[in-house]
């Protein structure tokens, strides 16, 4: 057992060791990237300063001269400094080609590999390296140092896949900070393969290696499985986008890879029609940012945004978690019509005054017109709020149509109307009146109070109401609903559910439309000669990146991740993003968190209209060992009968550990757990507890380093851990009426340990395995 531990340690010490050395070799090219960088730079200012020099020649030929050279360089300097940080996202290593063809930029142009490149034995040798990033560098020589990302060689970065890989053997996303190198993650299109860099092994890390393993392993069968792996994510990624994709998968099928490398492989083939934008919404904030790892942005056309579902709305961040109870209905399609409701009902509020409640609508519309005094009182306002009501245009775009029936009613009340015969002069009497009256200060003030502008963050508020929102959802929610509801909208943070009903009553709400700005005269218009050619600066490219991503409403392309957790509210608002798009819907029923599948499968099926529909269904499990696979499909068994888990295609040997909360309670139970296994495995571990318990854990771990994360059960979704620690599965089963299929996900994180921690809630065994888990 002894000597067991210390091969288990060595092989640990050596994958830290190659994950390091190879973090340090890509910082080591990083580094001269910079440094050429800053030779290019000063190269430019040299120009702009000799071109200026220039100016002293007199000659007409000499000064267009200057300016032309100043300009070029000026661009030029302009592009170096805004993509000057954090440009370097990837790296291909690619076999010998069957030309030795260079391009403009350096790299060979060959696709294919040439005969022999592999040699009969299954080795071969990496002959070529590129670097792919924001802009080209070339080096003194000419060599590249790094490709632009936009270059004809930089395609096998996005297109090679494993069932076509041409000449890529290993495929590298390079994760970075300014000057920094954060990280490297490793895909194989060749696991088969062992190929040899510089005479060494090429070293892979992350899934790469786990693939590397699989695809050398001995047996026949097991490079069958893996053969199956690559050519089922093979045909999602290639699959055509004239449609609906599903792609279904239990754990560890690798869906959200599939889903990301899809985006890519889309935007590549046919980057005028993806020019619109493809947007990939993820569950939570913590998957959006392993997403923007795996899958770098894309450079300065910003085609692609990855956005959690509680930040996509502009200038709304979903950063607390409601309680299972609340989150069902507000997820529910019962909250539409409270919300229709809640927006005409909130005009009766009238303007809102600071932070005080708000005061009603006035209640009287005096003005004077033709010498007399015309007033409107209640009954009739109320008559003309209804009348106005009854139109289908958003609320705030129906504020035109309140204002014409007052003017009418005030028109008719004025007698006007008999005064003349003449059609005409009628009309040019009306017209007057019209203008007189609207112009009238006091008849603006009336309107600006009567029919306010509402805005979705006022109407929620107003929602936060006992009373107010008890009038509203009389016949859609109960009292204990109206309660708990409106309680949890009198706080001022907003949760993933609130985010989509802000969505929604924006569409209900509307925005008027804002008067047009004169476009200020810039001053280099009235320039001319040197100053004129000089070039402002330009926006980089993650600037203009984030401002097309704030600006865009619509999209070409919607990739949907863990798809079986949005609830209907949450499809209306994706829904209304990708209303002439093609899809890529990613999910496993079975990891649902939503308690009432059939009402979002419906919501699903309007946002995606009539477009057909293809499906697509992964099968292999290469994230978790047998041991756990096995232990997890218990609980599914539990929470969708008949429902079939995905093949675990490695064993490790290694079975889950089950402990039970002793004398030091569930902190010290726990807290040991983590140490045990933070010296045991490589790299992270996640905890995962019941949502209510996520503060309460975090506490627990505190001082243990940042390799170790607390995890709420809800946040674990499409996410992977060397170890898990899985706390009390009662507590998460019984925390919603989905909570079964909550702890299958919680078991099913790790790629190599897991630990059950059983409180007495759990019955626990004599081997201390809880009862939900036993056969």
């Amino acid at each position: 057992m002894a000597a067991q531990e210390a091969v288990d340690s060595a092989a640990e010490i050596a994958v830290d060791s190659v994950r390091d050395r190879e973090i340090g070799v890509e910082q080591d090219h990083l580094d001269l990237v910079y440094r050429r960088l800053e030779e290019k730079i000063h190269e430019a200012e040299f120009l702009m300063n000799d071109a200026a020099k220039r100016g002293h020649v007199g000659t007409p030929g000499a000064l267009a001269e200057r300016d032309a050279q100043v300009f070029r360089a000026g661009i030029h300097l302009n592009r170096l400094n805004n993509e000057f940080e954090d440009f370097l996202f990837g790296r291909i290593d690619l076999l010998r080609g069957k030309d030795g063809q260079k391009g403009p930029d350096g790299a060979y142009t060959a696709v294919e590999p040439a005969e022999g490149a592999v040699r009969d034995d299954n080795t071969a040798d990496i002959a070529e390296t590129l670097h792919i990033g924001r802009i080209g560098v070339l080096d003194a020589d000419y060599s590249p140092m790094v490709i632009d990302w936009r270059a004809p060689a930089a395609a096998p970065f996005y297109r090679s896949t494993p069932v076509d890989p041409g000449r890529v053997v290993r495929r590298r996303v390079i994760r970075s900070k300014g000057r920094k190198v954060l990280g490297v993650e490793d895909d194989l299109m060749r696991p088969e393969l062992t190929a040899y860099l510089d005479g060494q092994a090429l070293p892979v890390v992350g899934d790469g290696a786990l693939m590397a393993a699989l695809g050398q392993a001995r047996t026949h069968t097991m490079r069958d499985i893996v053969a199956s792996i690559q050519a089922e994510q093979d045909l999602v990624i290639r699959a055509p986008a004239a449609s609906v994709t599903y792609v279904e998968g239990g754990p560890g099928t690798g869906k959200t890879a599939v889903a990301l490398h899809r985006a890519a492989y889309l935007l590549y083939q046919d980057r005028r029609r993806y020019a619109g934008g493809i947007l990939i919404v993820s569950p939570t904030p913590l998957l959006v940012a392993y997403t923007e790892g795996v899958l770098p942005s894309l450079g300065e056309e910003g085609q692609v945004a990855i956005r959690a579902v509680g930040s996509l709305v502009d200038g709304a961040e979903a950063t607390v978690y409601d309680a299972p109870s609340v989150a069902r209905v507000k997820g529910s399609s019962r909250m539409l019509r409270v919300l229709r409701k809640a927006a005409r009902g909130a005009l009766e509020l009238g303007p809102a005054r600071g932070s005080a409640a708000p005061a009603g609508p006035p209640t009287r519309l005096r003005v004077v017109a033709f010498g007399r005094r015309l007033e409107l009182e209640g009954e009739q306002l109320g008559r003309i709020r209804r009348a106005a009501l009854g139109g289908t245009a958003p609320v705030n775009l129906l504020r035109p149509r309140a204002r014409k029936l007052l003017l009418d009613a005030l028109w008719e009340q004025s007698g006007a109307g008999s005064r003349h015969t003449d059609p005409e002069l009628a009309a040019e009497l009306r017209s007057s009146f019209d203008e007189d009256i609207s112009s009238e200060d006091d008849f603006i003030a009336f309107l600006d109070a009567w029919w306010p502008e509402l805005t979705p963050r006022r109407v929620l508020t107003a929602m936060g109401d006992e009373k107010l929102l008890g009038r509203w959802a009389r016949r859609e929610l109960n009292p204990g609903e109206v309660r708990r509801i409106a309680r949890s909208l009198r706080r001022d943070a907003l949760s993933v559910h609130d985010v989509a009903l802000l969505d929604e009553l924006q569409a209900i709400l509307g925005t008027p439309a804002k008067p047009r700005k004169k476009r200020e005269l810039d001053p280099l218009d009235q320039l001319t000669g040197l100053e004129e050619l000089m070039p402002v600066r330009e926006e980089s490219s993650r600037e203009r990146a984030e401002r097309l991503a704030q600006e865009r409403t619509e999209y070409a392309h919607v990739i949907v991740d863990e798809a079986q957790d949005l609830t209907p509210m949450q499809w209306r608002m994706i829904g209304r993003r990708g209303r002439h798009a093609t899809w890529t819907i990613v999910g496993d029923p079975a990891q649902s968190s939503w308690s009432d599948p059939d009402e979002a499968a419906e919501a699903r099926d309007e946002a995606l209209g009539t477009r057909p529909r293809r499906r697509f269904t992964l099968t292999v499990n290469y994230r978790n060992p047998s041991e756990i696979a096995e232990l997890a499909s218990r609980v599914l068994t539990l929470a969708m009968p008949g429902s079939a888990a995905p093949s675990a295609v490695r064993s490790t040997g290694v079975q889950p550990r089950f402990a039970v909360v002793r004398g030091d309670g569930m902190a010290g139970t726990v807290r040991a757990e983590a140490s045990r296994l933070l010296d045991q495995v490589d790299g992270t571990v996640g905890v995962v507890v019941a949502m209510q318990r996520r503060e309460e854990a975090a506490r627990w771990l505190a001082g243990l380093g940042e390799r170790v994360v607390a995890l709420g059960s809800l946040e674990a979704k499409g996410l992977e851990y060397d170890a898990t620690v899985v706390v009390s599965p009662a507590e998460i089963a019984d925390e919603s009426p989905a909570g079964l299929r909550v702890l299958y996900v919680a078991l099913t994180r790790a790629t190599q340990q897991l630990t059950v921690v059983s409180a007495e809630r759990d019955e626990p065994d004599a081997s201390g395995m809880p009862d939900l888990l036993r056969d």
